[in-house]
């Protein structure tokens, strides 16, 4: 007897669902009462005079891809989405005598909490805020003379100046920001 009372009412809730999505097919804001419910069940969804969906673009997903603009002489790096702009952060960037290179790239190194061997020295220092590195690290050019990335820095009042040898130096809360709107292959484009 329990079994059965259970099924009507598991019976009643699917219709009461079936019947909302079928007046949210139509259009109609209308409630349905219990009653109401009884009588549309018994007509086919398939009879229906649903009216068109119209364009499917508002229906699709959004085809904008997001890409990373530097702009050396504002000195700001903006995450943009199509013609959408998501996030600007300031930056620091190469000096005169290592420039930041211009041009088209892609991201192809994400790491978190990097380890950052001076060139200079060999001297390893071990991940963290106060690494040269900071606490994220995204390689976007592969040049000669090393990688070049955006990364944190606990040099911050280099940000917004030409102070690096090439790099991007970022505060370590917006390279962290950063680090979540991008992904591997996210197009970063270097302009004056």
């Amino acid at each position: 007897m329990m079994a059965r009372v259970r099924d009507r009412r598991i019976s009643r809730s699917l219709m009461v669902i079936v019947s909302s999505l079928a007046m949210l097919m139509v259009g109609t804001r209308a409630i349905a009462s219990e009653d109401s419910v009884s009588d549309f069940s018994s007509q086919s969804i398939a009879s229906l005079d649903v009216p068109p969906l119209g364009s499917s673009d508002r229906y699709l997903p959004e085809t904008a891809v997001t890409h990373l603009r530097l702009d050396l002489s504002d000195r700001r790096v903006y995450v943009e989405r199509g013609e959408e702009r998501i996030a600007s952060y300031p930056v620091a960037i190469g000096k005169s005598q290592t420039p930041t290179p211009t041009g088209t790239y892609e991201v192809f190194q994400m790491i978190e909490n990097p380890i950052w061997q001076s060139p200079w020295t060999g001297q390893v220092t071990p991940p963290g805020a106060n690494s040269a590195l900071g606490l994220r690290w995204i390689g976007f050019a592969q040049m000669s003379n090393g990688i070049i990335g955006f990364h944190g820095t606990p040099t911050v009042s280099s940000i917004g100046k030409a102070a690096s040898n090439g790099c991007v130096r970022m505060y370590n809360k917006d390279v962290l920001a950063m680090f979540e709107q991008v992904e591997m292959g996210t197009t970063v484009i270097v302009q004056h």
